[in-house]
């Protein structure tokens, strides 16, 4: 039987660039990579089957958009696999809902929230004071990322009654719009990745997209520490070692949780997208996470050595 130190399981075409930086960080940590795409699944996951092949971590990169991984998802789950972001834990935060619900339960403060169950559950809603969110507000799926499915200026019930049925088992999230306060030129709107223990705060253009790293300085001088300890609590309550979320500091001093977990952070590089991930943070993402493998797979002469796939 061949071993694996990792197997990683990516179906994004754009993924390639990190998935070369993880090799590259496997191959520093003398590990083996052992890679599954929707080209050599079928035969990969049979030779698991087969006792042919075995790996001793699992990155997943692909379920979650396709259900042909499953299988492999839960191999690795009956094998007592190390998984970074295992299935189960990663899955708890996709529903807005729960996660609104555990974090503020946890003392971290959200935008104003009203909860509805879902139409299935409940097709009458009883009143409902919308005044509570402003002028305007969102009304979001607690499921599905991308957009999908949310109204970001809606002012109506109406809206609220024609939205809940586009996704009919789903509850929903009227939220309060947040107003970041102003430091220097820039909207006090961050996004933060975790991974493994480090924080990257950036500065986030929530009209463009693009990332850029808070400096040192620049958190000193707007006192913006909490941005990590937040991050740190909210990786401590979903225990996910890859993840980003968006905080906004409010002009009352608030750091609210704005995007509360994402834990399929497109990795694409700045250097070939501008609403990318800087390189540095992607190159530390995969020197970090090679780490993580690293210390869950002590060196082991049956495994492979060579990381091709």
């Amino acid at each position: 039987m061949t071993s694996y130190d990792l197997c990683l399981a990516w179906n994004w075409e754009y993924d390639v660039d990190f998935v070369m930086l993880l090799d590259m960080a496997c191959r520093s940590n003398g590990l083996s990579l052992l890679q599954i795409n929707p080209d050599n699944l079928v035969d990969l996951l049979q030779s698991l089957v087969n006792h042919q092949i075995t790996f001793c971590a699992f990155l997943d990169r692909a379920s979650e958009t396709d259900r042909r991984f499953i299988p492999l998802v839960q191999w690795a789950r009956n094998h007592a696999v190390y998984r970074i972001n295992p299935h189960e834990q990663a899955s708890r935060t996709w529903d807005k809902a729960a996660m609104h619900l555990a974090l503020i339960s946890a003392g971290l403060y959200t935008p104003y929230t009203i909860i509805l169950p879902s139409y299935e559950e409940q097709p009458d809603l009883p009143p409902i004071d919308l005044s509570l969110l402003g002028d305007s507000f969102a009304i979001k799926p607690s499921h599905g990322g991308g957009g999908e499915g949310v109204v970001i200026e809606a002012t109506s019930l109406c809206q609220v009654l024609v939205a809940r049925q586009e996704y009919p088992t789903d509850r929903y999230l009227l939220q309060a719009h947040v107003v970041p306060t102003q430091l220097g030129s820039r909207p006090a709107w961050f996004r933060v990745i975790y991974c493994a223990g480090q924080v990257h705060p950036c500065w986030w253009d929530t009209r463009t997209h693009v990332y850029t790293p808070l400096t040192f300085a620049e958190e000193s001088r707007y006192c913006l520490s909490p941005l990590r300890d937040i991050t740190a609590s909210i990786a401590r309550l979903c225990g996910l070692d890859l993840f980003s979320t968006e905080i906004s500091l409010t002009p009352d001093g608030l750091f609210v949780i704005v995007d509360y977990v994402n834990d399929q952070i497109d990795l694409r590089l700045q250097s070939k997208a501008l609403d990318g991930v800087p390189d540095d943070i992607v190159q530390d993402i995969a020197e970090r996470l090679a780490g993580l493998v690293a210390a869950h797979c002590p060196p082991s002469p049956s495994r492979k050595g060579d990381t091709s796939s």
